[in-house]
């Protein structure tokens, strides 16, 4: 296999925060030329891990879509001293954890949520395309919130149920950012769990509350992820996508337009920005909104 990491981006977006982004590099894939989940789903979307260091201390946000993915990520904590190195988990998807068995010898911190996802599938993951295998499991658990020093610097964890019933997301509450996971995307969610959109909906609506300055999302633009990220905004497109796909009427104009189109002014704001893969996945989701009934 050639060298999958060539295209691996390093973004420090704030100081002693580092997005490791890769993917939305037009006509190359990583895995394979038929249907795959890291090429079709995480490198053709963009994907960002990310890690927070304080002195000799460093978080891992996930840890990418390859094992080669997580050794770059690994050695670059280390060229910068790291020699203590926990990791978090956002949620159970293979994007997110396909890189752990390069960091089995640290923490490995989720929701037990997670590992009761990552159990229930393990061999879905240990069999797919390509193989998860061995599927490293997290060695920490915990429900609802956790905090966590990392040098001086204090990480809140708290569980969101947005785009997976897992959802993760790390807050830094004193410069007001939130490393969000999957529960936000840019250019429009990947709707995982169409049955529970009602509560996703609600979730986004308590995040909403809370004082954010800024947004790093897992799957977004590179440009605006490594100048800081996105304004909350975002998480108003998000619930409004989901309301409007929610919507009989709303999902059968869905269905007759672009999502360039359905998005119009979302996009003419700036609030999101137009990537034309998404509207595949735009198409899956009202298929799947559709299939679990929601009306």
């Amino acid at each position: 296999m050639a060298d999958i990491t060539s295209t691996l981006r390093v973004f420090e977006p704030y100081p002693g925060l580092f997005a490791y982004y890769d993917g939305r590099i037009e006509g190359r894939r990583l895995h394979s030329d038929t249907p795959n989940w890291l090429d079709d789903g995480a490198y053709s979307l963009g994907i960002a891990s990310y890690a927070i260091v304080d002195g000799s201390s460093a978080l891992v946000y996930d840890t990418h879509m390859s094992l080669p993915h997580a050794r770059a990520i690994r050695s670059h904590l280390e060229g910068l001293g790291a020699t203590s190195i926990r990791v978090v988990l956002s949620h159970w998807h293979t994007d997110h954890i396909a890189g752990n068995e390069v960091f089995a010898d640290c923490e490995i911190i989720a929701l037990r949520l997670t590992a009761d996802a990552l159990s229930r599938n393990r061999q879905k993951l240990e069999t797919g395309n390509p193989q998860i295998r061995p599927v490293v499991m997290p060695n920490r658990l915990f429900e609802g919130s956790l905090a966590l020093d990392v040098g001086k610097r204090r990480v809140e964890l708290h569980h969101f149920d947005i785009h997976s019933a897992d959802g993760n997301i790390i807050w830094l509450p004193e410069e007001k950012v939130l490393l969000a996971g999957d529960t936000l995307e840019d250019t429009v969610t990947y709707i995982s769990e169409p049955q529970h959109i009602a509560t996703h909906i609600r979730e986004l609506a308590r995040m909403r509350e809370w004082p954010i300055h800024r947004i790093l999302p897992n799957h977004g633009d590179p440009a605006r992820i490594a100048s800081g990220g996105y304004d909350p905004a975002l998480i108003d497109a998000n619930r409004r996508y989901l309301e409007r796909l929610s919507n009989p009427s709303e999902r059968e104009k869905a269905e007759a337009i672009s999502l360039k189109e359905f998005l119009a002014d979302d996009l003419a704001s700036g609030t999101l920005l137009y990537f034309e893969p998404y509207e595949a996945i735009h198409r899956k989701n009202i298929a799947d909104v559709k299939s679990a009934g929601q009306s």
